[in-house]
């Protein structure tokens, strides 16, 4: 048995470091999920005749934002918001008590039920869930057609996947500066959009409709960009990382070779998402028909939007 790429333990510390400062430095990633709400709105089309999600479940909610949006569109569905990090759920938990407090003449206001537990091992019913939604949590998972064998475990047939990751060249500028630092991993590997595609129809996920953007951020110095990956949570979780402080020498080095990379608007720190939207196959339903693939992912007619 291979060893593992992520250290499972070191995420959770991170991210539950993090609980208090994520909301107020995770402006990417806040907008990486109102792109992927937005794909909700397709639930609503009168022309699917689908009744309201009765269940609905936010992976990875962090604070809760994606709980509380989605708990609003449908005020009577039962959501679950399910992390790793404890102190992640209770920030969610303070949020969702407050948005709640604030709409009382809502007769059907609630609380979302919150669930510790791993992406990689769903506490939930087979067939449980109508809607299964999750921003930025896959890029924390190794074995992306595993995960998505429990996603459809714990789908209802037809029942909607929803989820976003980041790609192979989030972050290459960073990753470029440390290698010239010393020969650590410093950024994880990130699953492209034909990866993610060809885990989704390995699992058994019906039209896959795959989606790619570039946003980019800047920074003063490669410390500003590095306070922003701690308070988000987005420090080195790999199990083969340095075990120890990278060292003054070391960081000047990257922060001397980041230089190279910088424009009029500072460091530039690249991040590229990609999202997918399939719906999980009733029982029974084969994965090829045929010889032929039941999905296909078009990769060539998959364009990049870039956001700077």
């Amino acid at each position: 048995m291979s060893a593992p790429l992520f250290d499972a333990r070191q995420v959770r510390r991170a991210f539950s470091r993090a609980s208090t400062s994520y909301d107020a430095a995770a402006q990417l990633q806040h907008a990486v999920e109102a792109r992927l709400l937005e794909s909700l709105d397709y639930l609503d089309d009168p022309a699917l005749e689908r009744a309201p999600p009765q269940r609905v479940l936010d992976l990875g909610c962090g604070t809760g934002r994606a709980s509380r949006a989605m708990q609003q569109r449908w005020p009577k569905a039962q959501l679950v918001s399910m992390d790793l990090a404890l102190p992640m759920l209770r920030q969610a938990r303070a949020a969702s008590t407050r948005s709640i407090a604030q709409r009382v003449s809502n007769p059907f206001a609630r609380v979302p039920q919150q669930v510790c537990a791993d992406a990689r091992a769903l506490p939930l019913a087979d067939a449980s869930i109508d809607v299964l939604f999750s921003n930025l949590c896959l890029q924390w998972v190794e074995d992306l057609e595993a995960v998505f064998a429990g996603f459809r475990r714990v789908l209802k047939p037809d029942g909607l996947l929803l989820v976003s990751t980041f790609g192979p060249e989030t972050l290459w500028e960073l990753r470029d500066a440390f290698a010239h630092a010393d020969d650590a991993p410093h950024v994880s590997p990130f699953v492209d959009i034909a990866g993610l595609g060809d885990a989704l129809v390995r699992a058994g996920f019906h039209q896959p409709v795959l989606d790619r953007e570039e946003d980019i951020t800047h920074y003063p110095d490669l410390p500003a960009l590095m306070r922003e990956l701690r308070d988000i949570g987005a420090t080195n979780a790999l199990a083969s990382r340095r075990h120890t402080l990278t060292g003054r020498a070391r960081f000047a080095a990257a922060a001397h070779a980041y230089e190279a990379h910088r424009t009029v608007r500072g460091l530039p720190a690249t991040w590229e998402t990609v999202s997918a939207m399939a719906w999980a196959p009733r029982a029974g339903t084969p994965i090829r028909e045929g010889g032929v693939d039941v999905t296909a992912v078009p990769l060539s007619r998959i364009p990049i939007r870039r956001r700077a």
